[in-house]
């Protein structure tokens, strides 16, 4: 679910906007927020915590340092192809490709470099694999846009034609071994514990000057700020929590590089939504289409974009999961890919109705989903029971944001 918005900002130096400046007016928006239905990652963080407990009284083994690093392999695919699917939600559609767009792109990558002479380098293949991708995404939206034919309807039928794809392009051979190492290593190499550490000074050093910087522009422009508290609050919360992830993949084979990745994958999108005219509009879009199509945003354009973003993000993730399984087989982007996806982005926060939603939502959501997967997998259950309890927290999830929004529409701040 989106962050907390601030109240809006006077222009310029306005003497007559609220002054941001104590701990108490902080505590007291963001608790006005939740009491009117803006949870923000409250019941995400909340949720992440009772799986935590539950499964390590159930079996001592889930939070030990190899199960962590486990958790984050095994959930990077999911949280990359989720990243896309934040984009298609916030527009109020849907994609339901995703899973075998991925299976594309895997299959493509693992065929281009299978040593029988095509002397293709690995960046090579992944580009073309990644281009195969947002090339169906482009697909996809000008169909959609161009035809008039619902992304429901459209990707459905994507679904259906590109397990066909995948089936013609896997052929009698069955099953497809990766031999090339720079591929199988995005999910089964690690950072040296050096580089870990350097890894995360980095990112604390680049999002403590991000903040720096957002205090001095809107201090510049005679806007209000939070409170420096909360401000060194959120670094040092950013600190502890990627110290403890160095900290504990260290004590096992250490941060993986596919970890690396998803989040510098996060920051990125991240920035696209929330500091670009192109994520602007794409809230525009998602919280009013007819609204935005009159104040001169090109909707079609804006929506061919997020499908092709979309297919990316998937046809990416889909070489992760041949990476971590170092093979791609006729089943490639079946089984519970597109379900885990699309749950990992509503179970994290992002609405399914539209304009609501970040990409840190995609993240959260995929470690839940991972966490149960896992969690369920350590206590012997089968794939019966993780359907059942996912599908049980997604529709958790959904009630919980119809509630939320029901609440805001109710209180004026949707």
């Amino acid at each position: 679910m989106s962050a907390i918005a601030p109240p809006p900002a006077a222009v310029g130096g306005d003497s007559t906007a609220p002054p941001m400046t104590t701990i108490g007016s902080y505590a007291k928006r963001w608790w006005d927020g939740v009491r009117s239905g803006d949870l923000g990652s409250l019941p995400i963080i909340v949720g992440l915590l009772l799986i935590a407990i539950i499964f390590q009284t159930q079996n001592d083994r889930f939070l030990t340092a190899g199960n962590f690093v486990n958790l984050m392999v095994q959930g990077a695919a999911f949280a990359t192809i989720a990243m896309g699917v934040v984009f298609v939600l916030l527009l109020g559609e849907i994609d339901l490709s995703i899973g075998y767009v991925s299976g594309v792109a895997g299959v493509i990558c693992a065929l281009l470099l299978r040593p029988d002479g095509n002397d293709i380098a690995p960046g090579l293949a992944l580009l073309l694999a990644l281009s195969a991708g947002a090339s169906i995404g482009v697909l996809h939206g000008l169909i959609i846009t161009k035809v008039g034919v619902p992304s429901f309807v459209v990707t459905l039928a994507g679904l259906l034609a590109w397990n066909g794809v995948v089936l013609l392009l896997i052929g009698s051979s069955g099953t497809v071994v990766l031999q090339d190492d720079f591929i199988i290593g995005f999910a089964n190499d690690f950072l040296s514990e050096s580089m870990s550490w350097l890894v995360v000074l980095a990112a604390v050093a680049a999002f403590a000057a991000i903040q720096v910087n957002g205090l001095r522009k809107r201090a510049k422009a005679g806007l209000p700020n939070d409170p420096i508290v909360i401000v060194a609050l959120r670094i040092g919360a950013l600190a502890l929590a990627l110290g403890i992830v160095a900290y504990v993949a260290n004590q096992d084979r250490g941060v993986p590089y596919v970890a690396v990745m998803v989040g510098a994958l996060l920051v990125f999108w991240t920035w696209v939504t929330r500091r670009t005219k192109f994520g602007r509009y794409v809230y525009a879009v998602g919280g009013n289409q007819e609204a935005a199509r009159r104040a001169g945003i090109n909707v079609d354009r804006i929506k061919i974009a997020v499908f092709a973003i979309s297919s990316l993000m998937a046809a990416l993730g889909g070489i992760i999961l041949a990476s971590r399984l170092r093979s791609v087989d006729t089943n490639a982007g079946g089984g519970s890919i597109l379900l885990y996806s699309i749950a990992a982005a509503v179970i994290g926060g992002t609405s399914l109705f539209g304009g609501r939603g970040n990409i840190k939502s995609a993240l959260l959501g995929a470690l839940v989903i991972a966490s149960i997967d896992n969690g369920l997998g350590l206590l012997g259950l089968g794939s019966g029971e993780k359907f059942v309890i996912t599908g049980g927290v997604l529709l958790l999830a959904v009630t919980v944001d119809s509630v939320s929004r029901r609440n805001l529409e109710s209180t004026g701040r949707a």
